[in-house]
């Protein structure tokens, strides 16, 4: 087993509930270890690299509404 754990900044977290519905969003990803996110749109992911990757991750998150805001 692989883990990869990864910091991202989203575009879409306003409140509680929408929290709540990233985390509807991810849970059931195969090879997902934990997923963290607050309210300023700070996500912190840890995968299993040999089942999911980064981008199954980001796109299961923009299915839901979320999408990775690119570092300046």
């Amino acid at each position: 087993m692989a883990l990869v754990t990864d910091t991202i900044q989203v575009s879409g977290i306003r409140c509680e509930r929408c929290v709540n519905r990233l985390a509807v969003a991810l849970r059931d990803q195969a090879g997902l270890e934990s997923a963290n996110a607050n309210l300023m749109g700070v996500v912190t992911l840890a995968w299993d690299d040999d089942r999911t990757s980064r981008d199954t991750l980001l796109a299961a998150m923009s299915k839901a509404g979320f999408r990775e805001i690119e570092p300046v």
